[in-house]
């Protein structure tokens, strides 16, 4: 068996081996960046049909030519929801993201309203709506689970033209909301930066799909339809093609900063002084960071997948929760790993002292062990 500086200087090492040919992502447990691709609606659910366009269909052309783009990169993946006209429920679409351990879920859409003069790009993330607009647009998206059987059961009672059905959104996937934002924000400044089109912002709402996801995951909003002359440019090849490179390019510009900054940090978490790395850590308490939130939770395993124990702290405006504790960093990592395994991916390792301040990775493994 390894002695911990030894190992951690195997896997130093193996670190640096794998910066050089760029291999290095934040959650694929492959080789690849994992991106997969949903166009909304499909077969019976046209979606909205502003202009008599057909949602449906504009998505779907537009989720191609991303794919297509996406997949000339060999080192990323492409996965998709659908290719063809077919229904796909939303838990179904979260469900294949899921399993394919996805890095990023990207939904795209068309907007439509009853006035024709609203127009421009927006994108979304998952959390509580700000105002009525955005409600709204999550409503009439998250109605196609109508179509479904038993929708009533399968998304726990879940009724998406009721707005306290919304309530508990602000919660669900705030452990990626920071990354989903950082992917969003860079799609709406490709979309501005390329085309006229208004650029509507990133905005928060409670979509079903991006619910179910365990993964940075965003819905596009490409445009209106029901705004005559975005609608004729969402329905040119020209403007599909416009909308897919800018997607492309955010979706890179996202990758290639989040392999930067998870180098940056798994460097810095080995990255000690020459002397030996002790087994155990007197003045050091090592805990799993699971998730942080504005919104004060009950830190009980039954909130967290029954994990225990978990405990929580606030740091400035955030309420951040955390799981076991031990003064052993090795087996801090395994506690970290057994938590990304019941779905926690972006789960990592932070210490405090004794006074119970937290302190970085890096000052913690040099702390000397009073033995």
């Amino acid at each position: 068996m390894f002695r911990p500086n030894t190992r951690l200087r195997l896997l130093f090492l193996l670190i640096v081996l794998l910066s050089s040919s760029n291999l290095i992502y934040s959650q694929s447990s492959t080789n690849k960046f994992v991106v997969v691709l949903d166009a909304g609606h499909g077969g019976k659910d046209a979606g909205n049909t502003g202009n008599n366009y057909y949602e449906k269909d504009i998505a779907l052309k537009i989720v191609l030519k991303v794919g297509e783009q996406l997949k000339k990169y060999e080192d990323l993946e492409v996965i998709y929801t659908r290719k063809t006209d077919v229904f796909i429920p939303l838990d179904k679409r979260a469900e294949i993201a899921n399993k394919s351990n996805a890095d990023l879920f990207v939904s795209i859409h068309c907007n439509g309203v009853a006035n024709s003069s609203p127009s421009g790009t927006e994108t979304f993330v998952l959390g509580l709506h700000r105002n009525k607009d955005n409600l709204e647009i999550a409503m009439k998206e998250n109605s196609v689970i109508k179509f479904e059987e038993d929708y009533q059961i399968k998304y726990d009672g879940f009724d998406p033209e009721s707005p306290e059905s919304y309530i508990g959104f602000s919660i669900m996937q705030e452990e990626f909301l920071d990354q989903s934002a950082l992917l969003a924000n860079f799609v709406q400044k490709q979309f501005s930066s390329t085309m006229s089109l208004k650029d509507r912002g990133v905005k928060q709402a409670g979509f079903l799909v991006l619910r179910e996801t365990y993964m940075p995951s965003v819905l596009i909003e490409t445009g209106f339809l029901t705004n005559k002359a975005e609608g004729a440019f969402l329905n040119s090849l020209k403007g599909q093609t416009k909308l897919a490179d800018a997607i492309v390019d955010g979706i890179n510009d996202y990758k290639n900063i989040i392999n930067v900054k998870a180098l940056e940090s798994e460097l810095s978490e080995y990255r000690v002084s020459s002397s030996d790395v002790m087994e155990d850590f007197s003045t050091v308490t090592f805990k799993i960071q699971l998730a942080a939130s504005s919104r004060k939770i009950d830190p009980s395993p039954e909130n967290f997948k029954r994990l225990s124990p978990i405990t929580r702290y606030q740091e400035n405006d955030l309420y951040k929760y955390l799981f076991g504790e031990t003064n052993n960093y090795m087996s801090a990592q395994t506690l970290r790993d057994r938590a990304k395994a019941e779905g926690y991916t972006s789960a990592f390792v932070v210490a405090f002292n004794s006074a119970g301040d937290k302190i970085s990775i890096k000052k913690a493994l040099n702390t000397r062990v009073n033995n």
